[in-house]
């Protein structure tokens, strides 16, 4: 626990937050994997056996229905500006360089937003963005060059994309088939993030590692970072989280 805070304190631990964080809180929002294709199915059918999958019902909602009906499902199921929890302002008043955010909610984003020098990257869909991997947006919300990340106290990285400023979301299974294609070489990893993250340790927090896509990306991000990292974690690991860990 010493050396956590120690890092804490010299800005070289990286919060890496995930959905979990809203378990006990019942948002307005899908809280979880599970809340979001519930919620993605509630107003378009999927065959039955992939009714549970969110990367697969999403698949199967874009290829026919079109992905304009997939994005419009995403953006009305985080259509409500979430309320930050007392852990998002926390981590927003510490002024990390890096912060990783793994959900689509935008609730990091709004406890940052009392603050002026902190700004935003963005995973893209190929599908939307054929050859643009990234997007940057300043703490207003708008659009901005990569250059610009160089002034920014703190780096709000959300690799999955989010509902705000601009409705990026990487969902679907052929989503993730074109950033896997591409993430062993990094290339999908923004450089800002590349060279924040060297050296320093990730602390996992509202995170589990249960499926290969959420250990793929964990690992691919904090690659070339410190050999040391933590997760706070409730309840019994399964066996790939075990091996993960």
């Amino acid at each position: 626990m010493m050396t956590v805070l120690e890092k804490l304190k010299r800005g070289d631990l990286v919060p890496y937050l995930g959905p979990g964080l809203w378990q006990d809180a019942k948002p307005a929002h899908p809280a979880n994997a599970l809340d979001l294709v519930g919620k993605l199915t509630e107003k378009t059918s999927v065959p039955f056996k992939i009714r549970k999958t969110l990367s697969a019902a999403a698949q199967y909602i874009e290829n026919f229905k079109h992905r304009k009906t997939l994005s419009a499902l995403m953006q009305s199921a985080f259509a409500t500006p979430p309320s930050p929890l007392a852990l998002h302002e926390w981590i927003a008043s510490q002024s990390f360089p890096l912060i990783v955010d793994a959900w689509y909610d935008g609730a990091m984003q709004q406890a940052l937003s009392a603050r002026e020098d902190w700004g935003q990257v963005q995973g893209l869909s190929q599908a939307e963005h054929h050859g643009v991997w990234v997007r940057y947006y300043d703490a207003s919300g708008k659009r901005c060059e990569p250059a610009e990340a160089g002034d920014w106290r703190t780096l709000l990285y959300s690799p999955l994309g989010s509902a705000r400023p601009a409705a990026n979301f990487v969902v679907s299974d052929s989503d993730y088939v074109e950033i896997l294609t591409e993430i062993d070489i990094q290339t999908p990893i923004p450089e800002e993030v590349r060279n924040i993250r060297a050296g320093k340790s990730f602390l996992f927090l509202g995170c589990r590692f249960c499926n290969q896509l959420e250990r793929i990306f964990a690992r691919q991000i904090i690659k070339r970072s410190s050999d040391r990292h933590w997760a706070v974690i409730e309840g019994e690991l399964s066996r790939n989280e075990q091996r993960f860990l």
